[in-house]
């Protein structure tokens, strides 16, 4: 059964909807909100579990992820919508788009991948944030979402997002890990018929390259484009470069 999420809506155009990863909120998306919002009618929302949507009980599947965003499409009565996620959000965006995919008109996968295995990993992960929490694993966290170098300077996006981390409920970071855990997507990627932007982070160690190539190739109509300088939260690393090619993707007729 789908909830009601929390969500914010800035600026007037054609609809885009932001979905964030495991473990973040909107608020990840503060780099990109303002230009995005410039030229599109931005829609940011937290995935159930995250931020100030509710928590309800765990697991969660990804037909509950991508119930909660098509509820939320309903209520704002959107019938046609881009959509841009990353990790997670990159899942449910996939998800969504094989499901009803007369009423995706462009897709953004950030840093994602089709199958984000093994479910093994994924049951530990959830089992150790249920007993000890998210600071339990926020250290290890950090390391796949920043390249070393990022890490080292330590911007203040480090700090935000750290924050952001270890603020996500137990139950609902570990009811996503059982959605991850449970979902393969290769054999809907052929459903989705929405011209598809993949980008990866050069140096993401959790969703390399090659996971973007595979849904780029899977799609009906996929390229990718690889960030230099990114791990897994490339948005925040290299905010200037995801702006610009979503952008540039977003307003191809």
């Amino acid at each position: 059964m789908s909830i009601e999420v929390h969500h914010v809506v800035e600026g007037e155009g054609r609809p885009l909807v932001l979905l964030n990863s495991l473990g973040t909120n909107l608020a990840m998306w503060d780099d990109q909100a303002g230009p995005l919002a410039q030229r599109l009618r931005l829609i940011r929302y937290d995935q159930r579990g995250h931020g100030a949507s509710p928590v309800p009980d765990g697991p969660y599947s990804m037909a509950d992820l991508g119930g909660d965003l098509i509820a939320l499409l309903d209520r704002l009565d959107i019938e046609r919508v881009s959509l841009c996620g990353l990790s997670l959000g990159g899942m449910t965006a996939m998800w969504v788009a094989s499901e009803i995919p007369d009423r995706i008109e462009r897709l953004v996968l950030c840093c994602t991948s089709a199958l984000l295995g093994p479910a093994s990993d994924w049951q530990q992960r959830a089992r150790t944030v249920r007993g000890l929490g998210v600071q339990a694993i926020a250290d290890a966290v950090l390391t796949l979402w920043f390249t070393p170098a990022f890490l080292e300077r330590r911007p203040p996006a480090v700090d935000r997002l750290d924050a952001m981390l270890r603020a996500t409920p137990a139950e609902g970071y570990a009811g996503c890990c059982a959605a991850i855990a449970a979902t393969d997507l290769r054999d809907d990627l052929s459903s989705i018929i929405a011209p598809t932007l993949a980008i990866a982070g050069a140096d993401d160690p959790a969703t390399p390259p090659a996971k973007l190539q595979e849904i780029a190739d899977g799609v009906k109509d996929g390229r990718l484009l690889i960030v230099s300088h990114a791990a897994h939260l490339a948005n925040a690393e290299r905010p200037e470069a995801i702006n610009r090619a979503v952008i540039e993707h977003l307003e191809q007729s």
